[in-house]
């Protein structure tokens, strides 16, 4: 075959995939279901705290693991930080090797002790392991690990795609459970016995409980504050987060492709000239629920980076003791590329002023995207004011108050 027309047949091949990709684009739906969460009936309710109660210990000890390599950023410190607010728990954060825990797609962390250190100090196993995403869900320490400790009684809460992790380790076989929206058809696919449950941000089965998207780690640990400590305990937790409820009301089919999603991501990678690197100052004492929220929600436009420095310290303990390794050792960030963890402002307030940042500086379109991969039920703006933005429908709280998570009104 001539040169020309193996040049003609590669041509022809390139357009013919280009054709079948934009093909695939036109048939995503051009926008998500309605946003009606259904009720949760309260015996459900109910049976969830029931099976979050703790059985080993008057005050518990809970083990949040993590994967030296990548361990998704909210998902590690969420956790930590709410139960250590809470003071219900004993927290301990780990990592499967020594060495700094790196966090994606921002911050790395120095742990707490290994898995092998904390299984030495404490051969009866936690109560509560917290299951974060990983870059890889079947890591062989990690797996012995889980099976260990549940073999031992804890109860193991994959959060996010932390539900993948869990499930490779064969502890969902036969259970109901759920996962992120982007990862719930993988997760099927390779436990299919899953039953999976719409509609549920959070579902237990015996002793394991899964969640939804990132933002989930939120009522899923004031769900095990109230179980723990009782309701008042998770009502003073949730008001210094700034959440106004946490059921396990979601909407699935709000949280899905769509042809915004996927064009908004294409054009965002692309515009590689317009990618943008913010400094993130850590300081100590800061809010490290604000941190995690932050520069989670930066990093995940398609169109920046977050970096995260501090003065003259090779790490910098946050308020609720969570020693967190700056990128760079730098006192200076330029002005325009720096970005808030808003000390002023609670954690779910910081996060929803962020995505209005993003908003402003990348587009609607942009906020959008980042919600849509954090599966956070991020109200409409009103157009009344700036960063105003009205409750979901079916958001309701307790008290008769339309009031989406971190939104207060």
């Amino acid at each position: 075959m001539s040169t020309s027309r193996v040049i003609r047949a590669v041509a022809a091949l390139v357009i013919l995939s280009l054709a079948g990709f934009a093909g695939w684009i036109w048939s995503l739906p051009s926008t998500t279901g309605a946003f009606k969460a259904p009720p949760v009936p309260q015996a459900e309710t109910d049976a969830m705290l029931a099976s979050l109660r703790p059985v080993k210990r008057p005050r518990p000890l809970v083990a949040v693991i993590g994967l030296n390599d990548a361990t998704e950023t909210t998902d590690y410190l969420l956790p930590t930080s709410i139960l250590r607010r809470a003071n219900v728990a004993d927290v301990v954060m780990l990592a499967t090797s020594p060495g700094v825990v790196k966090l994606y797609p921002a911050l790395a962390v120095e742990p707490d002790a290994t898995v092998a250190q904390f299984d030495a100090a404490h051969p009866e196993g936690a109560d509560y392991v917290i299951v974060p995403a990983m870059s890889r869900d079947d890591d062989p320490a990690v797996m012995a690990w889980l099976r260990n400790q549940s073999d031992r009684g804890a109860t193991i809460v994959g959060v996010c795609a932390g539900a993948k992790v869990v499930a490779a380790a064969g502890l969902l076989d036969g259970r109901s459970a759920t996962t992120h929206w982007y990862y719930l058809n993988e997760m099927l696919r390779r436990s299919p016995t899953i039953r999976y449950v719409a509609d549920r941000r959070m579902v237990s089965s015996g002793n394991v409980v899964t969640t939804t998207g990132i933002s989930a780690s939120m009522p899923m640990m004031l769900t095990l504050v109230e179980a723990i400590a009782g309701r008042a305990r998770a009502e003073t937790t949730a008001r210094d987060l700034g959440v106004g409820q946490w059921s396990a009301q979601h909407a699935s089919s709000a949280f899905r492709l769509t042809r915004p999603f996927v064009t908004t991501v294409l054009a965002n990678r692309l515009a590689f000239w317009n990618h943008e690197t913010f400094g993130l100052q850590l300081e100590p004492g800061a809010d490290e629920a604000s941190l995690a929220l932050v520069a989670d929600a930066w990093s995940r436009t398609y169109r920046s980076r977050v970096v995260a420095y501090a003065t003259a310290t090779d790490r910098v303990q946050t308020r609720n003791g969570v020693r967190i390794v700056p990128d760079q050792t730098t006192g200076r960030w330029p002005g325009s590329q720096r970005i808030s963890a808003f000390p002023d402002l609670k954690p779910a307030d910081a996060l929803d002023r962020t995505l209005d940042m993003i908003a402003a500086r990348h587009g609607e379109s942009a906020a959008s995207v980042v919600a849509m991969q954090l599966e956070y039920p991020r109200p409409a703006p009103t157009g009344d004011l700036p960063g105003q933005r009205a409750a979901p429908t079916g958001s309701d709280d307790p008290s008769g108050r339309k009031e989406p998570l971190g939104v207060t009104q």
